[in-house]
């Protein structure tokens, strides 16, 4: 189907569409528009990776715009970084007129400043969140798009996505569903749920070619052989890297875990140096020396140097800023492999000639040993592999280490159809979280509302039988009405102030009764524990060697004073114990040294402690107190390569830690001040500390816009302690403590509020400790998340 024939769409789009290149639709768009997805149809496209899936939806998305004065289209994405990709892809239009926004975050925000947008692109937790606060313009919806809705079978996200999908279709009567998709085994299914016209295909624009490597050949789906030599020393995978680059081509390298991802990088960069021209090496170490400024850690320098020679990682341990820059290098083809783990395959544009399967197998908690991977997520993966207009063909490769993996790899993947996807809502965790939000927001009002609610879900549309979901819910609404956040009368509903409160803030409500507990907890007992004391009720033992910190404090004949606040560790261990937050693990070791810890501050915990006896509510406990030491160490301006090393994560970890509890403590000091208790302004403190990473007497200094933790202490050690001292301080001392950089000096004081900024004729003061000439290199810091008001917290990414 040429462009100038398609129907519905704005008047400049076909000539837009041949300026780049498109004269003619892929089948699977054509079939899309035969289909009626510019004509207010709804679809859903089960299609490969890289078959033109993203203009199906600009095509129905500018359509719906085009189509009337309050036209409207929302774009629904799994991951934050994605849900940034495409709104920069969809900038395109604004040329035209068309307005785009993108929104991922602020859970409790109705994120008022995109009415007047014209194509709206968020997460599924952000859009969820703005039905719950009743965000205007969602009712001005004409058309929803989402992509990669196969995560509907996803057990953390998924729900989520369905849920939003049922409550968007019954605000909007006429609402226009596009569901883009991979190829699935079920796809029939999703269209039955959503009234949509089903596009199911496996055209490709580029052939690929699928096979497994064993011995010295590529052995591949059509029964044909390569010869791929592995030379003395080689790795298969260095092998296939090499084989591929002598050809011009990239490669993608999927493994198992982050350690594996950064130790294959530091390995094939020996094999992609060889390949690097003088202005490729040149320009990958500016791309490193980039890298090394996001963060001063050894995972940034192992990074910056994979990338030096022509390699890199990729995983959720890295911050956000090194993942950009190394997609960014990929897609140039500066970098000639990426070594990964599977998240990258999640939708994020980093296409290759060649993909690796490097580990088909994953370490699975639920059964405690390696679990091979799904069939959909290997064909994810593998469609990475071929690049439109790069490569002539791509290449998928899984590792075989005998014959009898060979065949059982052709069995499991090669030859494999994708399973079908199955609706995760009945889970409880999921359940009791939508269904509190589905009657704190108005869409059901009794119990048989919230059933005829749960019919529009794709979990009625694949199951007959509704008992075990019935029998769920009525578990789901007693621990609810426990909790107080509903109310019931007879089969009436009624979400609770409290209730009401939860939901807007976007908390899983186990996470809610578990922080009011712990702060009611502190209200009550005067800022101590009961844990001791609810131990010896119990005739439990005291290990040898360990004295409780409260029975210090029982000794103690003085007075007792006035009542200690809640401390940051206290809180922090508070939001740490959520459903809502990610625990680190112990490692080997760490049990006997977070026990001593425990002990020795026990009067700081909201709550009581478990025995030491009851084996697994104490190690999570314990996980729980690893976390909040991580996060007491950023607040007290610990390096952040110090803290890497100590807990044995990434810079992208600390930095998902405390967005998470940034936004986890910004629910308590709401809930805390919803029940009336005195602890607000310790919450907020212990906020604002993480937040900027700061100790308290930085709080104010670090709020400043562009400061951050470490210059916030350099212009504390010059004097400089509050932002009024900023508005009045000598421009030469401000300018010294900021390491001479001008620019930098002119924008902090101009966010702190000081008439004349300028700089101009002023010699930075020469201050002790202070190199005036050093740069800030090692800061890192200089932009917090407040720099952007729409994005400051997140549930964390694949």
């Amino acid at each position: 189907m040429d462009v100038a024939a398609i129907p519905g769409v704005p008047d400049w789009l076909p000539g837009h569409l041949e300026d780049e290149g498109i004269e003619a639709l892929y089948p699977p768009q054509a079939e899309a528009v035969e289909a009626g997805v510019t004509e207010g149809a709804n679809l859903v496209a089960s299609v490969p990776t890289a078959s033109g899936k993203t203009l199906v939806a600009e095509l129905a998305m500018l359509s719906a715009v085009a189509g009337g004065e309050s036209g409207k289209a929302l774009y629904i994405v799994p991951l934050r970084a994605l849900a940034s990709e495409k709104a920069e892809e969809f900038e395109q239009f604004e040329r035209y007129g068309v307005e785009v926004g993108v929104s991922t975050g602020n859970y409790d925000s109705d994120g008022g400043w995109l009415a007047d947008k014209d194509i709206i692109v968020a997460t599924s937790e952000k859009v969820d969140s703005l039905v719950r606060n009743d965000a205007a313009w969602i009712e001005d919806l004409s058309c929803v798009v989402t992509d990669e809705v196969h995560l509907v079978d996803d057990g953390q996200r998924g729900p989520t996505l369905e849920v939003t999908l049922a409550k968007l279709r019954q605000l909007n009567a006429g609402l226009q569903t596009v569901a883009l998709s991979a190829t699935i085994g079920n796809a029939d299914e999703l269209a039955d749920w959503l009234d949509a016209e089903l596009v199911d295909s496996n055209w490709r624009p580029i052939e690929l070619q699928k096979g497994v490597h064993y011995g010295q050949a590529l052995h591949l789906e059509d029964g044909s052989q390569q010869r791929l030599e592995v030379r003395n020393g080689e790795s298969e995978t260095a092998a296939i890297v090499r084989d591929t680059l002598a050809d011009d081509g990239s490669t993608l390298v999927f493994v198992n875990s982050r350690r594996n991802a950064e130790a294959a990088a530091r390995r094939l960069s020996s094999t992609t140096r060889d390949f690097l021209d003088a202005d490729e090496r040149e320009t990958l170490a500016e791309i490193a020396a980039e890298i090394r400024d996001v963060s001063d850690t050894e995972t940034s320098d192992d990074l910056a140097d994979a990338v030096e020679g022509g390699a890199a990682f990729h995983h959720a341990g890295l911050a956000s800023d090194h993942r950009s820059l190394i997609e960014d290098a990929f897609r140039d083809r500066l970098l000639k492999v990426v070594c990964a783990t599977p998240t990258l395959a999640a939708g994020v544009n980093t296409p290759s000639r060649r993909v690796v399967v490097r580990d088909w197998r994953r370490y699975d908690g639920s059964t405690g040993g390696m679990a091979p991977l799904s069939v959909l997520e290997v064909h994810q993966m593998m469609g990475r592999a071929g690049r439109p207009g790069l490569d002539p063909y791509g290449e998928a490769v899984l590792l075989a280490n005998s014959h009898d993996e060979l065949d059982e790899l052709f069995e499991r993947y090669v030859w494999a159809d994708p399973e079908p996807v199955r609706s995760k809502l009945a889970a409880e965790p999921a359940l009791r979280t939508h269904l509190l939000a589905t009657v704190a927001s108005g869409f059901a009002s009794s119990r048989e509302g919230l059933l005829e609610f749960l019919e529009r879900t794709l979990h009625a549309t694949q199951n007959a039988d509704r008992n075990e979901l019935e029998r769920v819910t009525d578990r789901m609404l007693d621990y609810l009405e426990v909790n107080d956040f509903l109310e019931r009368d007879g089969d009436q509903l009624q979400a609770t102030g409290l209730g009401h409160t939860v939901s807007r803030l976007y908390l899983d409500p186990m996470s809610a009764a578990e922080i009011i507990d712990g702060l009611r907890d502190w209200e009550r007992s005067g800022g101590r524990t009961e844990s001791s004391r609810t131990a010896g009720e119990t005739g439990d033992e005291e290990p040898a060697g360990f004295t409780r910190a409260s029975e210090l404090a029982a000794n103690d004949d003085g007075d007792d004073g006035p009542r200690e606040p809640p401390s940051a560790l206290g809180l922090y261990h508070l939001v740490a114990r959520t459903p809502d937050m990610y625990e680190l693990y112990l490692r080997s070791g760490d049990e006997d040294e977070y026990t001593q810890l425990a002990f020795e501050r026990e009067t700081e915990f909201l709550g009581p402690m478990p025995s030491e006896y009851e084996d697994d509510r104490f190690e999570d406990w314990l996980s729980a107190l690893k976390t909040a030491r991580l996060l007491e160490d950023w607040a007290s301006e610990i390096d952040e390569s110090e803290i890497t090393d100590r807990y044995g994560v990434g810079p992208g970890d600390i930095r998902g830690k405390v967005e998470t509890t940034q936004w986890l403590l910004g629910a308590a000091e709401s809930l805390a001040g919803e029940l009336g208790l005195n602890c607000v302004p310790a919450v907020r403190e212990a906020r604002t500390r993480v937040e900027h990473g700061v100790r308290s007497e930085l709080v104010d200094l670090a709020g400043v816009r562009g400061v951050g933790r470490k210059r916030a202490r350099r212009l504390y050690d010059a004097g400089i302690r509050t932002r009024a001292d900023l508005r009045e301080a000598d421009k030469a001392v401000v300018l010294g403590a900021l390491r001479g950089r001008e620019k930098t000096a002119e924008n902090v004081l101009e966010n702190a509020g000081r008439e004349n900024p300028s700089m101009d004729g002023v010699e930075p003061a020469e201050i002790d400790g202070i190199d005036a000439t050093a740069g800030e290199s090692d800061d890192g810091d200089g932009a917090t998340a407040a720099d952007d008001p729409e994005d400051q917290s997140s549930l964390g990414d694949f």
